[in-house]
């Protein structure tokens, strides 16, 4: 398995990452893949705290010189807090997609609609077989 994909993530289809926290808390961002892919980022928009999404719903949008990317939600809930410092330094995506580029953070309102998202070993083998959108 790729090292790189930190084995305590969960991923989509559609490269987002999710990392579960305390109290059925979320933090959602997009893999290392998908911010490679799309190259150097230069705009972000971040779902607005206190809506309510429900999974695939669009939720944001990145930005690159490339491409721009919706980014779709992995489970459902409410946004409880977006990643302010991305709006000045969209570039942190690139440079930490798994740490300071994360994207926003969710109240989970279903545990079990964890049950759909791939671990980091069955996110490696769908890049590996070349199913990835980018």
């Amino acid at each position: 398995m790729n090292s790189q994909l930190p084995s305590e993530l969960r991923y989509t289809a559609s490269h987002e990452w999710l990392r579960v926290e305390d109290g059925n808390q979320v933090v959602v961002g997009i893999t290392a893949y998908a911010q490679s892919a799309l190259g150097d980022m230069i705009f972000v928009e971040l779902p607005r705290p206190g809506i309510v999404v429900t999974v695939g719903d669009d939720c944001a949008v990145v930005e690159s010189v490339k491409a721009a990317a919706d980014i779709f939600a992995p489970v459902g809930g409410e946004v409880l807090a977006i990643n302010e410092e991305l709006e000045a330094r969209p570039e942190q995506i690139n440079e930490d997609p798994y740490g300071s580029g994360w994207l926003f953070r969710m109240q989970l309102q279903d545990p079990a609609e964890l049950d759909a998202l791939m671990d980091a070993e069955a996110y490696h083998s769908l890049l590996q077989r070349n199913e990835a959108p980018f």
